[in-house]
């Protein structure tokens, strides 16, 4: 399948604009040509597809049912449902808020905030390409674990304490709704073929829309990184597989920011430059999960206290996740 994109870049790159194969500017053009038009076919069909699934889903009745669980189901349940919901952070705020007024403990709600912008459908596709379908399982498997130990860490140290005072105060007014047992979930409208459609491809046009950018930036960088690092150069630096060199790759991803879509192809390149998958996960999922413009925008609704704890979780569940791959990795 992925051939024809392979031959595009090679009609474009090398036929059209005359480029010779082994330059660097030729093979950082060709990376980009081939992956750029990659992940927006995917991007359009991973996504319309998913949506018109999606068509009827009623989040309220979600939340009801999450509300209604026990803390160990709610949390898989709240990291399952933030694992195929395409949601990055940006978008994940209103879900926050949402799961908060329906009176969900944070615990469950934060499963579903940590877990939703690592895993989703397109990311698990391109994932199997790169890494195979076993290194992928695991990551997706781990995905929900750092998103299931969040969540009841958080609420073992009674972390809605430090919900922004709105945030609190929604929390409280859910919990309240939920003992006075007012009202009954509505029932999701049946929708037709053509409110599916409609559905799905506005959805498409919004998701798309917002990540297109994050897209051209990730493939961007993973080109510059492909055609211009002398090769080598990674793996001199950081490709060893010393310990240190984990935590030091999530320190660097947290100043960066993008989506998971994006960062797939600057996993392509780093993994190309020889820098060992444990360390090149720890670097991506700290890019996507615990960068900074991530961490304004939850300051929205967290005070200090309860952003540092996230934070903290974050790099070392990352942390954690890298030394488990490098010391795996080499296995498969």
């Amino acid at each position: 399948m992925f051939a024809i994109f392979t031959a595009l870049a090679d009609w474009l790159v090398y036929g059209v604009l005359s480029l010779e194969p082994h330059s660097r500017l030729g093979e950082a053009l060709h990376f980009f040509v081939e992956d750029t038009s990659k992940i927006f076919v995917l991007l359009l069909l991973m996504i319309y597809v998913i949506a018109l699934l999606r068509a009827s889903l009623n989040v309220e009745k979600v939340r009801d049912y999450l509300a209604g669980k026990n803390r160990i189901t709610g949390y898989l349940l709240g990291s399952a449902f933030g694992a195929v919901t395409p949601f990055c952070s940006c978008s994940s705020i209103p879900a926050f808020l949402g799961f908060t007024s329906a009176g969900i403990p944070v615990g469950i709600t934060m499963a579903f905030l940590i877990t939703s912008p690592l895993i989703n459908e397109v990311a698990v596709l391109l994932l199997v390409g790169l890494l195979g379908w076993q290194f992928t399982l695991i990551y997706v498997v781990v995905g929900m674990l750092v998103g299931v130990a969040s969540g009841a860490f958080l609420d073992a140290i009674h972390a809605e304490r430090w919900l922004q005072s709105f945030a609190a105060k929604a929390l409280q007014r859910g919990q309240q709704q939920q003992v006075s047992c007012c009202g009954t979930p509505q029932t999701p409208p049946q929708l037709d073929w053509q409110a599916r459609h409609d559905f799905a491809a506005a959805e498409t046009k919004e998701i798309v829309g917002r990540v297109w950018k994050w897209v051209f930036i990730g493939v961007g960088l993973g080109a510059a990184l492909h055609g211009f690092v002398p090769e080598g150069w990674v793996a001199d630096h950081l490709g060893q597989g010393q310990w240190w060199s984990v935590p030091l790759a999530v320190l660097i991803g947290v100043p960066l920011y993008s989506n998971v879509t994006g960062i797939v192809p600057v996993m392509e390149s780093l993994l190309q430059n020889g820098l060992p998958v444990g360390t090149t996960l720890a670097f991506c999922m700290a890019t996507v999960a615990a960068s900074f413009p991530e961490f304004v925008l939850l300051k929205q609704v967290m005070q200090w206290r309860l952003l540092a704890s996230v934070f903290g979780i974050l790099l070392l569940a990352f942390t954690l996740i890298g030394w488990l791959f490098n010391l795996i990795g080499p296995m498969f």
